[in-house]
């Protein structure tokens, strides 16, 4: 019983964990955004190749709130530079 328990505490862990990278990730780029910074700039930031794919990437700009803040232009421009 004691393994199932830390099979899903690790595994909703392991969610968690995503999802909190993902925030601050996403929080950094707006950010820097904020800062003046283009969009593409930020991404190719250490602080960002270092911690996301260019899946994870890819999939933070999909998000409404990512895509309202940077505006739709700056999103569509590093997404099509993403591939």
């Amino acid at each position: 019983m004691a393994g199932v328990r830390s099979f899903f505490a690790n595994l909703f862990a392991s969610f968690s964990a995503r999802s909190s990278k993902e925030e601050r990730i996403g929080a950094y780029i707006i950010r820097e955004h904020e800062r003046g910074r283009q969009l593409t700039e930020i991404l190719d930031d250490p602080y960002i190749r270092n911690r996301a794919t260019e899946r994870e990437v890819a999939r933070l700009l999909e998000r409404p709130e990512v895509v309202k803040t940077l505006g739709e232009a700056a999103v569509t421009e590093a997404q099509n530079q993403l591939g």
